[in-house]
């Protein structure tokens, strides 16, 4: 229970407390964790010594926090809940509560490297049988390794930045033309983000990953298939994917999810030793997409073939080092049916299959449309939690 005006029941209530950064009337950024519809202000709180934190919750973004380590996060954790449930802090505390709907939000860390898995065997399945029909949906290595790419993290934005429209190289019936997208997507993924560190050279093992992993977000991985269907071949995606990738504003810290995690599905052939982990856990984490204010579907985060923790594990098995504000997302999340796929691509067949979006039969986003991600995840004694939402309107290109 809390004091909070409102934030019980709430699934932004004391089991969640995700953090992010904020802004009143325009000031400096600040470090804030949310209950309900208030926004804690941290920053406040340290500098009235109420939470100690070597003054890291004084800072612009969550990176200087995030890389004290978990002993730290947890301790935190737990003033702040202690702040919010007992009445005797009330008097204290209530004077640094901002209403949710006071506040800019802005992107919660300095994001160092962006990395982009493709962990889905559903979805892999089917952009396999899309893209080469006839052939084996999957490619031989992909159930050796989770696949994956290095992104550009300049421009991961945060939720509600407009994303404008790209422009690059597609292939017509006359050859390559330059021009906008016309196949503009969206992919709907989850985050991870680093905290502390690693020693380039060092491996860091799957059992590692809670001593790592700050908390989630939530990603948009916005995706222009006709740029990135002329240009993946041989090195794979680049300017297809590069323009922008949106991420929530709230990060869920991982001490949230602990009853989230539930066992992965099984994988066969056994995998590498490196990647083999005991007990053998995903997170049970349940999206839905939102095409123009109408849901279209909810793909399911706990049918991901590869794991959070073999994801780290295996973009650091060749001793790739970590920075603090890393972000790993899990590539695309996508369920067996049709309606648990977390593309535009997978919805429409490739566009083969407009699906009505409102009154009108649509396959890929025009400009004007606003595209929605969120997620929830179960939390203690049957509680639900939320995950931070991920939305972002497309603009005309340039």
């Amino acid at each position: 229970m809390t004091w909070v005006t409102g934030a019980d029941g709430s699934p932004y209530g004391v089991t969640n407390l995700p953090y992010g950064v904020f802004r009143t009337d325009g000031g400096q950024p600040r470090i804030g964790v949310r209950i309900g519809s208030w926004v804690f202000d941290l920053a406040a709180a340290e500098a009235a010594e109420l939470v100690l934190a070597a003054g890291s919750l004084c800072r612009p973004t969550l990176n200087e926090f995030m890389a004290l380590g978990r002993p730290q996060w947890t301790a935190v954790r737990q003033r702040i809940t202690e702040l919010l449930t007992d009445p005797a802090h009330r008097a204290a505390v209530e004077p640094m509560l901002v209403p949710l709907d006071d506040v800019d939000l802005l992107l919660p860390i300095e994001v160092a490297d962006y990395v982009d898995f493709y962990s889905s065997e559903h979805h892999a399945s089917n952009v396999g049988q899309i893209f080469r029909p006839g052939q084996p949906p999957l490619l031989p290595n992909w159930k050796h390794l989770p696949i994956g790419y290095h992104g550009r993290a300049g421009t991961v934005v945060v939720s509600g930045t407009p994303v404008v429209r790209p422009t690059g190289q597609r292939a017509s019936a006359e050859g390559p033309v330059t021009g906008p997208s016309v196949r503009l997507d969206i992919e709907a993924e989850v985050g991870f983000v680093v905290g502390v560190p690693s020693a380039l050279g060092d491996r860091v093992s799957v059992d590692d990953f809670a001593d790592h992993v700050f908390g989630v977000v939530l990603v948009n991985d916005w995706s222009a298939r006709d740029i990135q269907a002329w240009e993946y071949q041989p090195l794979g995606p680049f300017l297809g994917k590069s323009f922008a990738t949106s991420v929530s504003a709230w990060v869920t810290p991982l001490d949230a999810l602990s009853d989230a995690f539930v066992p992965a599905p099984d994988q066969d052939p056994p995998v590498a030793g490196y990647l083999h982990a005991v007990p053998h856990l995903g997170l049970d984490l349940r999206l839905a997409v939102e095409w123009n204010g109408e849901r279209v579907s909810e793909p399911p985060f706990a049918t991901m073939y590869w794991t959070p923790a073999q994801q780290l594990a295996h973009l650091t098995v060749n001793g790739a080092s970590l920075r603090t504000g890393d972000l790993y997302a899990s590539g695309t999340v996508s369920g067996p049916d049709r309606s648990q796929v977390g593309s535009f691509l997978e919805l429409t067949w490739g566009g083969a299959e407009p699906v009505k979006v409102g009154e009108e039969s649509r396959t890929f986003l025009a400009d004007g449309d606003t595209v929605t991600i969120t997620a929830t995840a179960p939390g203690p004694d049957g509680t639900t939690i939320a995950l931070g939402q991920v939305t972002g309107t497309i603009r005309p290109a340039r």
